[in-house]
């Protein structure tokens, strides 16, 4: 069943649950995991966000899967049911906290910009609160279960936006993806 988007206020105790979550998925990774990056509105301090953990695991290769069993023994279950080829997607299994694991290609297209978009909002005071205020009247306005996706999409025109500016910004200042957990 799906649930309404609840916006929420930052909560501190995000980066510790990203980091007790991190160092569990390195133990079962191992070499697979080039990268684990805390990724998504909880990873920008001060921004309101769903509380959902939302982590970035960047491998050499996305096929084949062979860190599938690894974040599958560390909790998670792979959904293939995901559309968007760019990555491979597991989620908590039932009676855990809300997480989603991202498993990315380094050096891809779309690892660059969950971490870019992340750090030019961890950067940019003015246009993480535009972000956030966006975020928090489109959740008013799909507040239905079913409105989940119209959500998303809603966010779409801000996130494109942002990653304009920030690609500018990552020129201008010659951005490399900040450190996580490695």
């Amino acid at each position: 069943m799906k649930e309404s988007v609840i916006i929420v206020p930052y909560d501190d105790a995000w980066p510790d649950e990203f980091d007790r979550i991190a160092r569990i998925l390195r133990q079962h990774l191992g070499g697979h995991a080039l990268r684990i990056d805390h990724i998504g509105s909880t990873a920008v301090p001060v921004l309101h966000a769903k509380p959902v953990i939302d982590i970035q695991v960047s491998v050499a290769k996305l096929e084949p899967m062979t860190y599938q069993g690894a974040i599958e023994a560390a909790g998670y279950r792979y959904r293939a049911d995901n559309e968007d080829r760019t990555k491979r997607y597991f989620r908590e299994q039932e009676g855990r906290r809300r997480t989603h694991i991202h498993v990315r290609e380094a050096g891809s297209w779309s690892e660059q910009f969950a971490l870019l978009f992340r750090d030019f909002l961890r950067a940019d005071e003015v246009y993480r609160q535009e972000y956030a205020e966006e975020k928090q009247a489109l959740a008013r306005r799909y507040s239905q279960p079913h409105e989940r996706e119209s959500y998303v999409a809603g966010k779409d025109p801000i996130i494109w936006r942002i990653i304009q500016e920030a690609s500018e910004w990552s020129q201008r200042t010659g951005w490399r993806p900040g450190e996580d957990y490695r």
